[in-house]
């Protein structure tokens, strides 16, 4: 067990909705203490530290001040749009500092690889925000594949969105500040769920889809300014991965109907129906059904649903506790960077793709 009498010196770089729970978990452990804060917005950082009674926590305008002044650092949470978490968390690990770094884990595939470099280099713990992870009946999924009674996995269908689930901060909608829309907002989740689930096999094609439909039109974005959006509001992808299988993805943060579909692991021996929720929230959207034959005969099983009181903030004190205690006792991450890198991957593709009208062949970085 961690030695939770040592005080781990925290910073939050990025002070914006996000980090509130990051705050909200880091003061209910005992051995984590804020120390600074960063946000490019003058004022912010010390605006959240006052909602929070935090006292005596240095502030200042950007990460690079936070981690040229904070020499002292045990870690950092890195809460910044998109498009600026690769600059701050390659920083933070190149000095020395252990990094819990929200997702997506960066907009491109080049930016992954340069954090991952900086992780390797560092010989520091980085953990990327995938709260899910810790919920029962998402490790029930990869047990249930595991068991091998799904036999050989050769066909997923996976998504998931929202019926009217359009972002209202104007960072979330622009590709200078988000890069990603719903792709990178909540089809990673949707990505790990069934990925972490087969062991993370590499993409070698992408044909992927994305459109903007609902965000550019002020009828359905009542939130932001519909002139300025300029991400994916949906998206959708036909992906062949190692191993001989084949993933059909979408997402959505907004459309007519309720889902785009249920996710299914298709098998050989069985198949395993997800059902979708109607806003991601980090755990599945009712039992999950596994069909198979027993005796020669058609049948199904229902699973009960898991740790029924585990709620959002539950996911995130699990996450928030599962990376200080990798920092404690120096590692290994709970979120492996060589997993998320594959799920990153496969965003960027899908954008590139979209934009290009045509399927990509898959070239895999070497770290």
């Amino acid at each position: 067990m961690a030695d939770k009498k040592r005080k781990l010196r925290i910073g939050i770089i990025g002070t914006g909705t996000i980090s509130q729970q990051h705050v909200k978990s880091y003061l209910k452990q005992p051995d984590a203490e804020i120390v600074a804060a960063a946000d490019l917005v003058p004022g912010k950082a010390e605006a959240l530290m006052a909602r929070f009674g935090l006292k005596g926590v240095r502030c200042y305008p950007d990460h690079h001040a936070l981690l040229e002044a904070e020499t002292g650092l045990d870690a950092v949470s890195i809460c910044t749009y998109n498009r600026t978490h690769a600059v701050c968390a390659v920083e933070a690990l190149s000095r020395g500092v252990n990094v819990l770094l929200e997702k997506p884990m960066c907009v491109t595939t080049e930016e992954a690889v340069e954090i991952l470099r900086a992780e390797k280099a560092s010989g520091k713990v980085l953990s990327v925000g995938f709260q899910p992870r810790f919920d029962a009946n998402m490790q029930e999924i990869k047990r249930i594949v595991d068991s091998g009674v799904l036999g050989k996995v050769y066909y997923i269908q996976t998504g998931g969105g929202r019926r009217r689930g359009l972002p209202d901060n104007i960072t979330f909608v622009e590709q200078a500040t988000a890069g990603l829309g719903a792709l990178g907002d909540i089809g990673c989740y949707s990505l790990d769920m069934v990925l972490r689930a087969v062991g993370y096999p590499k993409p070698l094609t992408v044909s992927g889809y994305t459109s903007g439909f609902f965000g550019t039109n002020p009828k359905y974005n009542t939130g932001t300014d519909s002139t300025r959006f300029d991400v994916d509001d949906f998206a959708a992808a036909f992906v062949r991965l190692e191993n001989d299988i084949v993933l059909d993805f979408r997402i959505s943060w907004a459309m007519h109907p309720d889902t785009p579909g249920d996710t299914i692991l298709f098998g050989t021996e069985g198949a395993l129906r997800i059902p979708s929720t109607d806003c991601w929230n980090g755990s599945v959207g009712g039992r999950m059904t596994l069909y198979y034959d027993k005796a020669g005969r058609q049948t199904k099983k229902r699973f009960p649903i898991l740790d029924k009181k585990c709620n959002w903030e539950d996911l995130w004190l699990r996450k928030i506790r599962s990376f200080l205690d990798a920092v404690q006792e120096g590692g290994p991450s709970p979120i492996p960077s060589s997993e998320i890198l594959i799920n990153q991957v496969i965003l960027d593709a899908i954008q590139r793709s979209a934009r290009s009208g045509q399927e990509i062949a898959i070239e895999f970085p070497i770290i």
